[in-house]
Formats: C-alpha cells, structure tokens, sequence
C-alpha cells in the first residue's frame, strides 16, 4: 500500500520545523509552515481535519444554492509545467461535484514577468467584486495587489503555490494559503542528491525569477547541502521558468566546470532546459538532475531516462482543498478552513515500477487526468 501522507508527517514534524525555522531568520516575510504550527497548535488540528475532508469522496452540499459563485483565477499558468492547468481543472470538478453553482473567470501568464498584465486583473477584480480571488505570490509587487483586494473588503483571497503565511499583509488575512510545501519538497530533493552523490561533489543549483519561489526552492536546497555535506556549490543561476534560458546557462556552466556532478533545478522548465544542454554536449546520463512536482512532462522524462529523480506532488489535492473551503464558507463553516494548507509528496524515480507510477499517476491526477 503506497504511503500518500508521507510528506504531511514531514510538514508536522521535525524535519519542517527546523527547515521553516531557519529560512524564517532569512526572511521575517514568511512564517515556515512547521514554524506555524509551532507557533498555533489548534491551526495544525484544523489542517489535519480538513486533509481528511480533501482526501474523501466528496459530499453534496447540505443546502442547494441558486446563484453561482464568481470567482477570478490568476495564474503562471504558461508553463511546460501542467500543475496551474490541473490546479483549474480538479478545482471545477470538485465544485461540480459538490453542487457549487460557479462563473470562472481566467487568466494564465508566465510567472512574475507578466506584472503589468497581472496588475490590470487584479483592478478588474476591484471593480467586478467577485466572491474569490485565486492568485499566487512570488514577485514583491504580488504582495501590494493582493493587499489592494484584502483591503478592499469585498473578495476573499485564496493564496495558491504558497503555504507560509505572510508576516506583514491583512487584516483581513487571506482565506487560504493552498499548494505543496516548496521547503518540504525540496528538502526531499536534497536529502536524494546527498544518498547518490560522493563525498566532494560538485554541484550547481538553476533557480526561476527571484521571488519567492526560488528563495523557498533554492535556498532551502542550498541550506541543507551546506549544513550537512561537503559538496561545493560551484554557480548559480538565475533562469526563470524558462527552458531556453536554462538550456543555455547549462551550455555556459560546462564550458566553464566541466566535472559536475549534480544540478539543482528549481522547476519542471528547468530541469528540461537542463536536460536539453546535456544531450547536446553528449553528457545526459552522467549529471545527475531532478524534476520537481512530477507532472506528466517529468514522468515522460524519468521513463526516458532523461531525469533521475522527482519530487511528485499529489496534484489534484491542491484544487480540492480549494473547492472544500469555498463549501465550508457556503455552510457557514468558516472556522473550519485552515490558514495553511499543503498537499502530499511522494519521491519517484528511474527505479519506481510501473505499477506504483500508475498507481501515484490515478491517485495524483484523479480530477485532471
């Protein structure tokens, strides 16, 4: 029987809290998710009964409603990655399957680089007042346009790809901060290139856009390999979530290093930038890479051989837990919703079986697939 709540246990314990504790003094911005729970003990209780409302079938509303929910979806969604599609797709099922009536309103850019088009939905969403806002935040300028709408009184705000709450936004707070933690994740990641790795290793980390997600990303990767190994951080990179970019800066590092052993990558783009640069010059196979979220791009390359590991979000569970909190705030049930709420991991591999990838694929994608 696979083991889904692997990563939970992880964001419950010792392993997220000495992590989020100690990115937490790098940046006072961002409370760690283990950090959190330490700090609100009830709030990891509520986390522990709304998983279990997540992974359950769904049920029916208790009270039928007529007029449909408005809400307004903003994502990076211009991506190889297929996670923001999924994101879309599981979060309309499960509103469907609970008998949520609803009118989406969508916009897909690519990450941080789109502020400007970012910026003129988010005054749409302050003229049109729809019932939710599903945003994400990694650029600085994220943080003023959600505070523009927290404030405004009129749209509750569901926070997506983040689940540490942020220290100076609010009142109100968002609704919910909803994804898979990126400490976590990476922290699994980074425990797998420390078993393969030798003593003396080589290695460089590909980040996205500074932001956010590449601080959680990278500079949690970076801080366990310089707390716990010997390994030399030979460069780093800058890349966006851009394949071209990071084929080419993987072209400019082994012009310069030729002998190293591993490379940290921060996205599914990356890693196929990576892997891109390395069949070119004749060396995939030889540098070991990640994956990181397991969508269907990074399966197809595990079982080519082309990357050798991934972190697999249970994807889906990320659009359910949106779903069941809209239902929550529907019933009246407000106090029920978390703040924070963070889906599973499980790590794959060259080696994982095709029966347990079938069975994490059916499990992961069952909204999506």
């Amino acid at each position: 029987m696979l083991k889904f709540a692997k990563a939970i246990s992880l964001a419950l314990g010792t392993l997220a809290i000495t992590c989020g504790l100690a990115l937490a003094q790098k940046d006072a911005r961002f409370v760690g998710l283990g950090a959190y729970f330490e700090l609100h003990p009830l709030e990891k209780a509520k986390f522990e009964a709304f998983d279990r409302m997540v992974q359950a079938p769904a049920q029916a509303l208790e009270r039928p409603i007529d007029k449909p929910v408005e809400i307004h979806v903003i994502y990076p969604g211009l991506q190889v990655s297929d996670y923001w599609r999924r994101s879309v797709k599981s979060f309309v099922a499960r509103l469907d399957e609970v008998g949520i009536p609803h009118r989406i309103t969508s916009l897909f850019t690519k990450s941080a680089e789109d502020l400007r088009l970012q910026e003129k939905a988010i005054g749409q969403v302050l003229r049109e007042k729809p019932d939710y806002l599903i945003f994400t935040l990694d650029a600085l300028r994220h943080k003023g346009m959600i505070a523009r709408v927290l404030a405004a009184g009129d749209t509750k705000v569901i926070l997506q790809n983040i689940t540490t709450p942020l220290t100076e936004i609010g009142p109100p707070s968002p609704l919910l901060y909803v994804g898979f933690d990126h400490e976590i994740g990476s922290h699994i990641l980074a425990e797998e290139f420390i078993r393969r790795a030798r003593n003396g290793a080589r290695y460089a980390i590909f980040y996205g856009p500074p932001g956010y997600v590449s601080q959680m990303r990278g500079g949690t990767f970076r801080h366990v390999m310089e707390e716990q190994t010997d390994f030399e951080l030979v460069a780093e990179y800058y890349v966006g979530f851009d394949r071209e970019l990071a084929r080419q800066a993987a072209l400019d590092l082994f012009k310069a290093k030729d002998d190293v052993s591993f490379i940290y990558a921060a996205s599914t783009d990356i890693a196929h930038g990576i892997t891109d640069a390395l069949s070119e010059i004749g060396k995939l196979g030889d540098v070991t890479v990640n994956g990181w979220g397991g969508g269907s791009s990074e399966l197809d390359a595990i079982r080519k051989r082309e990357l050798d590991f991934t972190v697999m979000r249970m994807n889906d569970d990320n659009g359910v837990a949106m779903a069941e909190a809209i239902r929550l705030i529907q019933e009246g049930r407000v106090g029920d919703v978390p703040l924070v709420y963070s889906g599973s991991f499980t790590l794959v591999d060259q080696k994982t079986s095709d029966e347990t990838l079938e069975s994490l694929v059916d499990r992961a994608f069952r909204y999506s697939r």
